[in-house]
């Protein structure tokens, strides 16, 4: 059974996002040959999930070929039917049903990109299989929170904490089962 799991970066007071989609706060920590992980995680998928804001914001701040690489199936959970790009599906069905099905195929682990909103229906849904969580060294006020109240409590494992000279601190848990 494929697993899905989160990989994303949150301010200490719990903020995916600045007002605005802002994510300049991230800068924090950038540093030269540092990516904290990520190419290392990004082996063990072949599909991704995110919300049309998130894929919007990367295609605007990264460039297409971000997600569209011909690696990997990626699935847009958007309200507007769009054509799919390449292997970018934007998905405008049941989210649940969705997820239960990639579980359910053969493959790499599935990778959720974001945003707060796909995030939390996943948890309302127990989904999400394994957390691994960016502090990042700032307090931001608000903006998008990670996570939302009115979903059931979760019990989570320890798997590891890693602290980098930047200031950033990841935590990686599993859900318990």
């Amino acid at each position: 059974m494929r697993t899905l799991t989160i990989y994303i970066a949150t301010s200490l007071d719990g903020y995916i996002a600045k007002p605005n989609d802002d994510l300049s706060f991230l800068k924090v920590v950038e540093k030269e040959d540092e990516d904290y992980g990520y190419n290392e995680f990004t082996k063990t998928i072949d599909t991704i999930i995110l919300g049309r804001r998130t894929y919007d914001w990367v295609l605007k701040e990264i460039g297409p070929s971000y997600y569209d690489n011909g690696e990997r199936n990626v699935y847009v959970i958007t309200r507007t039917e769009r054509p799919n790009v390449g292997r970018t599906i934007f998905y405008t069905k049941n989210l649940t049903e969705l997820v239960q099905q990639l579980k359910a195929e053969n493959g790499k682990n599935i990778y959720c990109d974001g945003g707060a909103e796909i995030i939390n229906e996943l948890l309302k849904n127990d989904l999400i299989d394994e957390f691994v969580i960016s502090i990042i060294p700032v307090l931001v006020g608000n903006g998008i929170r990670l996570f939302k109240d009115g979903r059931p409590e979760q019990q989570l494992e320890l798997v590891s904490v890693k602290t980098y000279d930047t200031g950033l601190t990841q935590l990686h848990y599993k859900r318990k089962k």
